[in-house]
């Protein structure tokens, strides 16, 4: 409570939010607020940050606000002891009564470095049952509940206490210029064992039977009782708050003065007469003011009076020169009366003072009240309340102004030092909160690139080149491979502006990377052409049927994109082959991770001899496929350049997978209709490529729906081969050694299909086969072998 407006509550709110209930709890709760995660210790902030997170907090748990505050306050007590405050908090008072007698001063105290700090007010008195009532007064309303959390923490701490706390009156303070809200707290308190006998106890209680729990209790009870009637043969009241002696209070008890007497109490000793004249005396204290009950001057010492020249004038009143500042009570004897333990923080008016000093800042003066009850008259003893050096030059004042005596000299200088180690410290913690938010960027960027990497590398590729190590090149005894081809792709380049070009295959593309994250295929892109592959880097079982759905899921999605010359929709050829492959990374400049061997070549050939929007197979991957589901077509023998005669197939439909599973689209409640969500009698009729779903029309914003990854049964298959220390002939002797430059340009072409005939359907007629035309490509990511 005493940093309100300063960072120091709000990392302390923080803190206990993420021990209490953890560190996702506080994120929602900054979120929520709007809030920064990390406040400055000397940083000021509104009020209004830490209202909202008490209140977002009380709604979050569902936990009522004078419980959250009650547990804050006895957690702010417990922070405030870990960040160094231990010792200053534990001189304040022997006992609970000094200690809240002294918070006051504690505050003007620590106002001296947190000059922006607006704390609450105590105000503490004695009851003859020995309860206490305290009078807290504060600006802030509502945040009253702290003081029991705080001031019952203390008493159990310091002084092995417990107390309970409940609020007896609640006003609107008249008599104050500020802290109006006025709290009255009745506090009673009651003896309890140390920690120590209260650990025995704890210890030793599983060892106990029903009996000795008895036993335990009834000990207790007595030991209880007569610690109460210790207390009731007490002469004083006041040494019943609390019941414990402060060990300055033993020590006072023992200590041997003269001839060996044992002193139990103080008496002072007075002189019959004061051995010091008025002179001595003002010149001695030369910051001190003698008033009666109408605030008349009756002296004042010399420093003041040549601060303040018009308090030479006899009779004047003291409220015509100064104000109260602290505590925030108006100028009236009884007001000085009701806070005469506080300390008071006087300051000049401006237009009561000499000219010479309407252009400084205003003096300001701290020190405590004494009531003379034989003349009837307030003593106040003070000192210039000054921080720095620099305001002592402002007010055009010296080290010399001060009596030697006072400690103001010292605290001065002191706290000169303070401030600058705050200045320092303050920076610090600065420059440590810009590398915080700078490693923070630079995680997000991190993560970014790793991301560009891992698109262009599989992860455990990129991974161990990241670490500086060799990739070795493996064998891969079964894998499916896609080419996939824009028809009419040069024509279309021919007609077109770049830009539409460029803007036809993003778009077609983006659905196809999505399809990857479905099917968990690896991609490959080279010009209009686009390659997959199934079981590479990853070996897995289901890889046919990944890129079978994937290819459907292509067909499906080529219908979205338009033909900028027609404004029709596209039609791609797809050719799939399944085989072994060898891979590795090619490169240091730009490495790339690129498939050898004859099945890419056989895959390319699937592709540039298939048929636009079908899906071309090879009996390879008719014989993974026929007991999957999967609903195929045979083509029939066909002449394939540089392979020679081949019997292929092409893909008609995915029998169980429905249209959505295949695309990645969430999932919504089937129609029993439509259980197979594949194609209609129509569609069958027509022997449409692709699964059709009548109730689920294609969206071409696909790519902005979340992602729902196909499910695949995968079994334990074997890995794949390392080829290091192989020996080299065997590379040499691989299937598929590197083609002419003709056949190696011919496999990612535009190309048309070939001229054989084959059959869809039975009673079909057999149409013209296209002759596949020669395109050059440059592929920058894989060499075929």
């Amino acid at each position: 409570h005493l940093f309100l407006q300063y960072g120091f509550i709000n990392t302390c709110l923080k803190s206990l939010v993420v021990e209490k209930y953890g560190e996702e709890i506080w994120e929602k709760l900054r979120v929520q607020t709007g809030v920064q995660d990390t406040f400055l210790t000397f940083e000021v902030y509104s009020d209004e940050i830490t209202m909202q997170l008490i209140d977002k907090a009380c709604k979050m748990l569902d936990i009522p606000p004078d419980m959250v505050l009650k547990q804050f306050g006895e957690y702010f007590f417990e922070f405030c002891k870990r960040s160094g405050y231990d010792h200053m908090l534990r001189t304040l008072g022997g006992n609970l009564y000094e200690f809240i007698e002294n918070l006051d001063a504690l505050h003007n105290y620590l106002s001296l470095s947190y000059q922006e700090m607006n704390a609450p007010s105590f105000r503490v008195e004695k009851n003859e049952d020995g309860s206490m009532h305290l009078h807290y007064y504060s600006d802030r309303r509502g945040l009253c509940h702290i003081v029991p959390g705080i001031i019952g923490a203390a008493a159990l701490d310091f002084f092995n206490i417990e107390i309970s706390m409940e609020i007896v009156n609640q006003t609107e303070e008249e008599e104050r210029t500020g802290k109006k809200e006025h709290i009255v707290f009745l506090v009673t308190q009651k003896p309890v064992f140390s920690y120590k006998r209260r650990n025995k106890f704890a210890s030793s209680s599983h060892c106990l039977s029903s009996f000795g729990k008895q036993t335990e209790k009834q000990l207790d009870k007595e030991d209880l009782e007569r610690t109460m009637n210790k207390i009731r043969d007490k002469t004083s009241l006041a040494s019943t708050c609390p019941v414990k002696k402060s060990h300055w209070e033993t020590i006072r008890g023992i200590v041997t003065i003269g001839k060996g007497r044992l002193l139990r109490g103080f008496h002072p000793v007075y002189p019959k007469t004061l051995w010091i004249d008025p002179k001595t005396f003002c010149n001695g204290l030369p910051f001190h003011i003698v008033f009666d009950e109408e605030l008349r001057v009756k002296q004042a010492g010399v420093s003041i009076q040549k601060i303040v020249p018009g308090l030479q004038t006899v009779g004047i009143r003291l409220n015509q020169y100064f104000t109260i500042i602290r505590p925030e009570v108006k100028f009236t004897i009884s007001s000085v009366q009701k806070f005469i333990n506080s300390q008071f923080v006087f300051q000049t008016k401006r237009d009561m003072m000499p000219e010479s000093w309407r252009q400084r800042p205003m003096l300001e003066l701290r020190g405590q009240m004494i009531w003379m009850e034989s003349v009837q008259c307030m003593l106040y003893l003070c000192s210039p309340l000054l921080r720095t050096l620099h305001e002592l030059e402002e007010r055009h004042m010296h080290i010399a102004d001060i009596a030697p005596h006072d400690v103001t000299r010292d605290l001065i200088l002191l706290n000169q030092q303070r401030l600058a180690e705050m200045e320092l410290s303050n920076q610090l913690e600065r420059k440590k909160e810009e590398l915080r938010i700078l490693s923070k960027h630079l995680e997000e960027e991190k993560k970014k690139t790793e991301a560009l990497l891992y698109a262009m590398l599989p992860k455990h590729v990129a991974n161990q080149l990241k670490e500086g190590k060799r990739v070795e090149a493996g064998e891969f005894k079964e894998c499916t491979i896609l080419f996939s081809d824009v028809v009419t792709f040069t024509n279309i380049c021919a007609l077109c502006e770049p830009i539409q070009i460029v803007l036809m295959l993003n778009a077609m593309y983006l659905r196809f990377d999505r399809l990857t994250t479905v099917h968990d295929v690896y991609k490959v892109t080279i010009g209009d052409a686009y390659m997959v592959v199934g079981g590479v880097p990853v070996p897995v079982s289901t890889h046919a049927e990944r890129v079978a759905n994937f290819a459907l899921g292509m067909i499906i999605a080529a219908k979205d994109i338009k033909n900028p010359v027609s404004g029709n929709a596209i039609q791609i050829r797809v050719g799939i082959h399944t085989g072994p492959v060898l891979a590795g990374v090619v490169g240091e400049k730009m490495p790339r991770y690129c498939l050898f061997g004859d099945s890419v070549n056989i895959a390319s050939r699937m592709e540039s001899h298939g048929v636009p929007s079908k899906i071309h197979l090879s009996a390879s991957v008719y014989h993974c496929l026929k007991d999957k589901n999967f609903e195929m077509l045979e083509r029939g023998e066909i002449d394939v350049k540089g392979k020679g005669k081949m019997h292929t197939y092409f893909l008609i439909q995915n029998m169980v997978a429905t249209e959505n599973e295949i695309m990645g689209r969430p999932t919504r409640a089937p129609d029993p209709s439509h259980e197979a969500a594949q194609s209609s009698q129509e569609c069958k009729a027509e022997a449409s490529p692709v699964p059709c779903s009548q109730d689920i029309q294609p969206n071409p914003d696909d790519e902005t729906l979340a992602i729902v990854a196909m499910k695949y049964a995968d079994s334990p298959i074997e890995a794949h081969t390392n080829l290091k220390g192989r020996d080299q002939t065997r590379l040499n002797h691989l299937p598929g050694k590197l083609p002419e430059a003709g056949t190696y340009e011919s496999l990612h072409g535009d190309q048309q299909a070939c001229k054989d005939p084959y059959h869809l359907m039975q009673g079909r007629s057999k149409p013209a086969a296209e002759e596949p035309r020669i395109r050059n490509v440059r592929s920058n990511f894989c060499s075929l072998l």
